[in-house]
């Protein structure tokens, strides 16, 4: 009875919240990995809210064979996935054209990170989802927080693998409500022997890789710390915003052809930048040895990457050109009037840098002179 009640609790307050404004309003479910029950979750508040009277429809949903969950598409109406060709093989994907023709006050749309066919209108779904909220629909998706791009990194230590579909962290940031889906690494490991998550043959397999307690763990931490970072953010910007309009923060991270190096800034300064929501900027000095006839192809394919990647995590990217990078920085700070200045570990000790290089020890003191901090990300 109080899980019902709850249900319908959710179900008001995700109503209250799609009629307040025109663009359409996202509900994204998060979980540490794959088995914790956001597409369950998602299809029993699409029950809820039918039997509400709301238009909902089922836009895309990924069961992976699971059989409680199955069962609970049954009696939901369903949007014809659109059928595309692809190398021979015949492919299904989301069809948006339909979800917009049929204008369903909301939609179910998982797999937030998957990554679209070639040759579709957008080359992923969030890009999908956004098309969506834009024509006034609300959705609700569900999303792993290994596919959070600025997390990334994290997630590769703790697992040891690259997750190649991401999506940009401004997907979260505009949620309207992100919902943790929490199950103790205990409970998951059970539901995983049960055959509940993946097919018996497979269990053993994801045993000793990816479902270990200690992994399970930590996967855990950071998708509680990332739904408490929203609800934080949040407090702050519609709270703390309304009675102090000035937002103080302005990020700039400086990065390099080095292509590892600025894709770890550019993520870190994404982070600090969600943090405090505030703006940033990606600077890229251009200098004589970098200059396109002399720097190798593949580099600027990463650069051109990382560009891409920064705009998509929301910074604005500034591309310059000069040899005295820490006069175009100081240059860049004051016209953008940042407040944090975030640079990769320099090679050297950095004391070494001060004493040697006369230019940086005259951007370190314009840059106190202006009480603008320095981060330097490892």
């Amino acid at each position: 009875m109080e899980e019902i009640n709850d249900r319908e609790k959710r179900v008001e307050q995700f109503l209250k919240l799609a009629k307040t404004e025109s663009r359409g309003k996202l509900k994204i479910y998060l979980g540490m990995s794959a088995g914790v029950g956001k597409t369950y979750r998602m299809l029993q508040e699409a029950h809820a809210l039918m039997e509400s009277g709301v238009n909902v429809k089922i836009g895309y949903i990924e069961t992976h064979g699971r059989k409680e969950t199955q069962a609970l598409t049954e009696g939901l109406p369903i949007i014809p996935r659109r059928e595309v060709f692809y190398k021979g093989k015949r492919l299904e994907e989301l069809d948006v054209q339909a979800i917009l023709l049929l204008q369903p006050e909301v939609v179910l749309i998982d797999e937030l990170a998957h990554t679209n066919i070639p040759g579709s209108k957008n080359e992923k779904r969030w890009q999908d989802v956004l098309d969506v909220l834009d024509a006034g629909i609300n959705v609700i998706s569900a999303v792993n927080i290994q596919h959070i791009e600025s997390i990334n990194e994290d997630v590769k230590e703790i697992t040891g693998i690259e997750v190649k579909e991401r999506i940009p962290d401004k997907m979260l940031q505009i949620a309207d409500e992100v919902v943790n889906i929490d199950l103790t690494g205990d409970e998951l490991i059970s539901r995983l022997k049960a055959g509940k998550i993946y097919d018996h043959a497979k269990v053993q397999q994801a045993l000793v890789n990816f479902f270990q307690p200690d992994k399970i763990l930590q996967l855990r931490e950071l998708a509680l710390k990332e739904v408490a970072g929203q609800v934080e953010r949040k407090v702050d910007y519609q709270i703390t915003a309304k009675q102090t309009a000035f937002r103080h923060e302005r990020f700039l991270a400086c990065v390099s052809s080095n292509h590892e190096i600025a894709q770890k800034i550019i993520r870190k300064t994404a982070r600090l930048a969600s943090y405090y929501n505030s703006k940033w900027y990606v600077l890229y000095v251009q200098t004589t040895k970098e200059a396109a006839d002399k720097i190798p192809l593949a580099a600027q394919r990463h650069l051109l990457n990382n560009f891409k990647n920064a705009a998509e995590l929301g910074a604005e990217v500034i591309q310059k050109k000069g040899d005295n990078i820490a006069k175009i920085i100081i240059e860049t700070v004051n016209e953008k009037a940042i407040t944090t200045l975030c640079l990769g570990k320099p090679h050297l000790n950095l004391f070494q840098v001060i004493l040697r290089t006369s230019v940086f020890n005259q951007l370190l003191k314009t840059l106190s002179k202006n009480n603008i901090d320095i981060v330097i990300l490892s």
